[in-house]
This record gives C-alpha cells, sequence and structure tokens, in this order.
C-alpha cells in the first residue's frame, strides 16, 4: 500500500470505527442557530468549546473574532504554519444552522440529535453544515497523522456562525483580515453533489438578489360584491406586473435581468450532466425556463427570477388594500446587478405599471463568482478525487445556489475549489435534515487524497498557474 492509499484507508477509518459519527453526534446536540433572535453565547461556544479544540489538537493556532455587526455570530481563524515556501489552503466552513423546526420533524427524529437509519444520519446541520466540515477536517487530520504530523503545506481555517443568516459581516471581516486569511486556494465543502453518487466539484456560486414588488393603493380593503369591478385590484396588478418581467414558462422577458452568453468553457464543463432523477428529487418540468437551453445550463449558466414560497392564509371576501410579493433573481458572473432596481422602475414604468413599487429586500446580495474551469487548480483537483474514487468527477462552473464565495473570490482574490459532501434531497433548511453515511465516507476518502495531494503537488500546481498568467 503506498503512503497515499495508507492516508485514504486511514480517513475511511474515521468512518468505519465510528469517530465520525461520535463528532458529529457532539456538534449537532449544540444548538447554534444563526435564524431569528440568534443565541451569541450558543454561536460563540460552537467556535471557543468545540472547533477551537479540536483543531489544537492538530496543531492550529486559534483566534475567536467578535462579529464587528452587532447582533450576529463570531468567527474563528486558525492557523498552522509548516513553511514559507509552501503552498498556503484556506478551509472554509459554517457552524451555524437553521432553526429546528422541532415539531414539524418526523415522529422518533430530534434535530440536535443524530438519528442513524440505514445511510441516513438525521439531525439539523448534518448536511448544512457541520457534517461537511467535520468531513473536512477529519480528513486534514488523517493526513496529518500519516505523513508523520506534517501536511507539506500551510493551512488556514475560517468558520463563520452567521451563514444562515446570510454572512452578515463576513465581508468587512476578511477584508479586515486579508493578510491574516491570505492563501493559495480556497478548499472548501457546503451545497449538494449533483447526485449522492457522482462526486462533485464547483468553483463558484450564482449570486441572489431578492426584490420587492408592492401596489398599495388604499389603506383599506372593501367588500368585493360591492365594489368589484370598480376598484383596481391590487392583487391583480400585481400578478401582471410580474408576468411582464418573467412569462408563464419561466423565461426572463426584462432585459437588464438576463446574463450574457454562456462561455464556451462552461458549456463544455455543463455537457454531460444530468440533473435530477434520485428518488426524492421533484420531476423536471419539461420546456420551464430559457428555450434552448439544456436543463444543466438553466441552472448553472444563466438567470432565473423566481417568486419565492409564502401561505397567504384566511383569503376575505374583499378586495385588498394592497398587494405585495417577494422575488429573487439567481444570476451567474456578467450580469449587471448592481442596476436591477432602476432598470425594473424603467420597464414598469414602460408598461404603464406606475403604482408598482420595487425595491431591494433586506439582507445581503450574494455575488456570482465562477473560477476558470482551464484554471490548473481545477484540473488538478479533478485528477485528485477521480484517482481516489475511481469515478468522473462532475464539474460544475458554479453552483446553482447562492454561498458567500465572491468574499473568499473578489475579496480575498483566491481560486475557489468546492467539494460538497451532501446531496439535493438532504431536506437541508427543512424538517428531516440529513446526510448520507455513504457520501460522508466517500467524502473523507476524497478528501484525504485531496489534502494529500496538495502536500505532494501543490508547488507544481503554482507554478503552472504563473506560467499561465505570464503566456
Amino acid at each position: 500500500m503506498s503512503p497515499r492509499d495508507a492516508a485514504v484507508a486511514a480517513a475511511l477509518a474515521a468512518f468505519d470505527d465510528g469517530t465520525f459519527l461520535a463528532v458529529l453526534r457532539r456538534r449537532v446536540a449544540m444548538r447554534s442557530v444563526s435564524q431569528g433572535d440568534p443565541d451569541l453565547a450558543s454561536l460563540g461556544a460552537y467556535l471557543s468549546d468545540e472547533i477551537a479544540p479540536s483543531l489544537a489538537a492538530l496543531g492550529f493556532a486559534s483566534t475567536v473574532h467578535p462579529n464587528a455587526r452587532a447582533g450576529f455570530g463570531p468567527f474563528l481563524v486558525a492557523e498552522r504554519h509548516e513553511g514559507d515556501g509552501l503552498p498556503t489552503a484556506l478551509i472554509y466552513g459554517h457552524g451555524d444552522t437553521v432553526l429546528g423546526q422541532d415539531a414539524a420533524w418526523r415522529p422518533g427524529l430530534d434535530p440536535f440529535a443524530v438519528t442513524v437509519e440505514g445511510d441516513r444520519l438525521y439531525g439539523r446541520g448534518t448536511a448544512d453544515n457541520k457534517g461537511q466540515h467535520t468531513v473536512t477536517l477529519l480528513a486534514l487530520e488523517r493526513v496529518l497523522a500519516a505523513r508523520g504530523g506534517r501536511l507539506g503545506f500551510n493551512a488556514k481555517v475560517l468558520i463563520e456562525t452567521g451563514e444562515e443568516a446570510g454572512s452578515p459581516g463576513l465581508n468587512d471581516f476578511c477584508a479586515a483580515h486579508r493578510g491574516e486569511l491570505a492563501a493559495d486556494v480556497l478548499i472548501a465543502s457546503d451545497g449538494p453533489r449533483l447526485a449522492a453518487d457522482r462526486p462533485t466539484l464547483f468553483l463558484g456560486a450564482r449570486g441572489a438578489y431578492n426584490f420587492e414588488l408592492g401596489v398599495p393603493l388604499r389603506d383599506r380593503a372593501h367588500h368585493s360584491g360591492n365594489w368589484g369591478g370598480l376598484l383596481r385590484n391590487p392583487a391583480t396588478v400585481l400578478a401582471a406586473a410580474i408576468a411582464s418581467i418573467v412569462d408563464a414558462r419561466g423565461r426572463i422577458l426584462v432585459e437588464a435581468l438576463r446574463p450574457p452568453p454562456i462561455p464556451d468553457a462552461v458549456r463544455a464543463a455543463l455537457r454531460d450532466l444530468a440533473i435530477g432523477g434520485g428518488p426524492d428529487d421533484p420531476a423536471v418540468d419539461a420546456g420551464w425556463g430559457e428555450p434552448g437551453l439544456t436543463d444543466a445550463e438553466r441552472v448553472f449558466g444563466w438567470n432565473t427570477v423566481e417568486v419565492l414560497a409564502g401561505t397567504p392564509d384566511g383569503p376575505q371576501n374583499a378586495i385588498p388594500g394592497e398587494a405585495r410579493a417577494t422575488l429573487q433573481l439567481r444570476f451567474v458572473v456578467g450580469t449587471e446587478w448592481r442596476d436591477l432596481v432602476p432598470a425594473l422602475r424603467r420597464h414598469l414604468d414602460a408598461l404603464g405599471f406606475g403604482s408598482v413599487q420595487v425595491r431591494a429586500s433586506r439582507g445581503e446580495v450574494l455575488g456570482a463568482t465562477r473560477l476558470d474551469p482551464e484554471d490548473p487548480w481545477v484540473g488538478w483537483a479533478m485528477a485528485s478525487i477521480e484517482r481516489t474514487t475511481g469515478k468522473r468527477v462532475a464539474l460544475l462552473p458554479n453552483l446553482g445556489g447562492s454561498l458567500p464565495n465572491d468574499v473568499f473570490a473578489d475579496t480575498l482574490g483566491l481560486p475557489t475549489l468546492w467539494v460538497p459532501h451532501s446531496y439535493a434531497a438532504c431536506a437541508q433548511h427543512a424538517p428531516n435534515e440529513h446526510m448520507l453515511g455513504s457520501v460522508a465516507r466517500e467524502g473523507l476518502a476524497l478528501m484525504a487524497g485531496l489534502f494529500w495531494d496538495l502536500g505532494a503537488e501543490g508547488p507544481g500546481v503554482m507554478e503552472r498557474r504563473r506560467l499561465r498568467a505570464e503566456a
């Protein structure tokens, strides 16, 4: 058995001997919820009482920093330095979760206790993100031991506790600590694989911009029998305004909200990717979305406008005084999202919808990012993962969802590699969230292989990037 194979075997043993499950149970039991009215003490304890001691055992020096944004959770930064001439990897994860939604879980399940049923490991944060960064850090531990106490590269770790609240303060923190967080590559795990049985690498994320449309016509409702046919219904006006932005087949009608053409390298990466088909996946609606694109291009290479979910309860026999809806633009690199509200204002006015208000929703805007699929780090990572798993990697130029990757790609200027250890039907953000044990086990192996190869091959990748930049 080669030393690399021994490191991978040691990582697999961390799953088989119960180590991974024991660590995951301990972390899920900590109620580090960042949504609603966050318990800052619990968020801080996750970093200081759980993550920092685990990293200290691996030779990392950790500091927990308060968030400059009042009312939001802190950040942990840890570093292990082995040599000035070695590559440096920044490893990211988040220790916060969404609300437990305790009463909505299936009987027998507790969101803050891991329950094992076959291949499923149930618990809040198992998929998003405690289980994922546990895979990454345990793999790092096993490589360190297999290499006799050395990694062969420098490592930094950043764990935040506000991602589920939109990562408030993260960008400002990283800008202020740019030197402390300087690295050669980001390696992180979040989001889902393309399919549960296919290792996936994604290089960025679509952006997310939420905006509100409102039609405030009157200060109260009026009886629909007495006034119907005489009073403009704000809900009807709102529906027509929305239909002028995105049509009945999901196609974006406002040119300013549409992306630039899909680059050839992105089309090539998406060519063999199939979406859905898993046992818990919804059926894909044929003919929905931008015509002329494949399903993968619609999700990973194009923009979408969605009316976000809501449940209007208790309808009355009255014409409402006002109507409101929250919409979301998921956008790819090259979209001029900063002009979204003025562009929509011009569009609505031109069509006679002057009574429709438009404004940005509160919250952080997540920018769109996409590392060049031809970057040397990409080919290196794909080769490493395929060497470990014997499977062809699904390469996504960007995730369909959104992550704070713009902080790492733009603010810190890093090439970004995301290796997810979840799958699309994991019920993250919902009751019955779970991680698949089979994916976690394979994730331990491929991350160990990736870290081993970073120590052996990282300097060569950096040299190829330098030569490419100079060419």
